[in-house]
């Protein structure tokens, strides 16, 4: 199985633009086979859970080049702990979550990268802004001076096909276009985190910038 990886990873790797960022969803995965991926290439680790995170990162802090980035549901209370670990935070998904990370992000001296998760579909399984609601807060985003907001990040609602996926994706850059029209002083979005192991492809087609990789890299978790 380890040889299957590394060789998984490096297929995957070439066969990306180079616009394109690979990040390795590493949740469930062993630290020795993120070792493997490392050594693979991998640079860049989303984890979904603060306290796994926190292990991992204890474990592999040999490794000092990785960028760790926080890819799963954030709860405010947890939001201090989540700017001492990751340098990237996908899942700011309201406005009250991104207002406290600025408030702590301020106190801690840092300055993270952040997505803002948006709907674009309804959809009861997922945290994010509608289109709407987030055209609403952006004059209280752009006030968010320790926040890096460089783009937007979307999850597609499960059983889409290819054709409604793609517009999802493809309506998520429409989105970030607009709201770049604006031309607001502190946010930027030229990123956007779209794409997984099932329609990653259809994400790069529709203008990602980063994809998050977990199934097609490492095999089926626990």
């Amino acid at each position: 199985m380890s040889g299957s990886i590394s060789e998984q990873i490096t297929t995957i790797r070439a066969s990306l633009p180079n616009s394109v960022r690979l990040i390795a969803v590493s949740k469930r995965v062993s630290t020795e086979l993120m070792r493997e991926a490392y050594t693979a290439g991998i640079r860049d680790f989303g984890e979904s859970r603060i306290q796994e995170a926190a292990s991992k990162q204890a474990e592999l802090q040999d490794l000092p080049d990785i960028t760790w980035h926080m890819i799963g549901h954030l709860q405010s209370n947890k939001a201090k702990k989540a700017l001492e670990l990751f340098q990237w935070i996908h899942s700011v998904d309201n406005l009250h979550l991104a207002l406290r990370l600025d408030q702590l992000a301020q106190q801690l001296s840092v300055n993270p990268q952040v997505c803002l998760q948006v709907k674009i579909l309804p959809d009861p399984n997922k945290s994010g802004w509608t289109i709407s609601d987030l055209l609403t807060d952006l004059p209280s985003l752009n006030q968010c001076h320790h926040l890096k907001i460089q783009g937007l990040m979307t999850i597609p609602p499960l059983g889409l096909n290819e054709e409604e996926t793609l517009k999802v994706f493809q309506e998520t850059q429409e989105l970030a276009r607009k709201i770049q029209a604006h031309q607001w002083s502190h946010l930027q979005m030229q990123q956007l985190s779209m794409g997984m192991s099932g329609d990653y492809k259809l994400a790069i087609q529709a203008g990602s910038t980063m994809v998050r990789l977990g199934t097609i890299l490492f095999g089926q978790r626990l």
